[in-house]
C-alpha cells in the first residue's frame, strides 16, 4: 500500500483528501482551477499546509470562478499578497491569475479546460509536462504530475490494497481507461 493510503485515513485534513478528492475524476472547470492552483502553491510546502488553507483560498480565489479571478488586477493582486490565509507568494498569486487568463483562452477553443484536458489524453507524464509547460505559467514536472494524478488523468495516487482505489476504478478514470487500453505510463 502506498504511503498516503497509510497514513491518511483517519487524519483530520488527508484523510478526506485521500478518501474523496485524490485521484477522482473531475469534469468541472472549477474544480480543475482550484486544484492546479492548489497544486501550484504546495510546491515546497508541505501538502498538509495547502489543505488547512484549501477554504482561505477558496475564499481569496473568488471560489475559483476562472472569469473573475482572470479578470483580476492590480487591486486583487494586491488583497492578496496581504491575505494571511493564503501562501503570500507573488509568484504564484501571478500564476494563478496568468493561468486563469489561459483557461479562459482554453474555454473559448475547445468549449472547457476539461474537454482541453481530454482532447490531450492519453500521454505520459513528460508529454503532458510538456504541453503543460507550453499552455501555462510555474507548472513544473511535479506540479503537473501531481495536479494530473489527483483529477484522475495519470496513475499512482492509490495502491491497488486501498479501498478508495476500487471506489476510483468504478469511476473510470482516464488513465485507468487508458491502461486498458494498452498504454503506458
Amino acid at each position: 500500500m502506498s504511503s498516503y493510503c497509510r497514513i491518511a485515513p483517519g487524519h483530520e485534513f488527508h484523510g478526506p483528501y485521500h478518501d474523496h478528492h485524490y485521484g477522482f475524476p473531475i469534469a468541472e472547470d472549477s474544480q480543475l482551477f482550484e486544484r492546479l492552483i492548489l497544486e501550484i502553491n504546495q510546491a515546497g510546502l508541505s501538502w498538509l499546509t495547502i489543505l488547512k488553507k484549501q477554504e482561505a483560498f477558496r475564499k481569496a480565489y473568488s471560489g475559483f470562478e476562472i472569469g473573475k479571478v482572470a479578470r483580476y488586477g492590480d487591486k486583487q493582486r494586491a488583497r492578496l499578497l496581504a491575505d494571511a490565509g493564503i501562501i503570500r507568494n507573488r509568484l504564484k498569486i501571478d500564476a494563478a491569475i496568468e493561468n486563469a487568463k489561459r483557461i479562459r483562452q482554453l474555454q473559448n477553443t475547445h468549449g472547457s479546460f476539461a474537454a482541453w484536458l481530454a482532447s490531450h489524453h492519453p500521454r505520459t507524464k513528460p508529454d503532458w509536462v510538456k504541453l503543460f509547460k507550453r499552455e501555462f505559467v510555474f507548472t513544473g514536472g511535479e506540479i503537473v504530475g501531481e495536479f494530473l494524478m489527483s483529477v484522475g488523468y495519470l496513475p499512482g495516487t492509490h495502491a491497488e490494497d486501498c479501498p478508495v482505489y476500487r471506489r476510483i476504478a468504478k469511476l473510470q478514470p482516464p488513465w485507468l481507461t487508458a491502461a486498458k487500453a494498452g498504454m503506458r505510463y
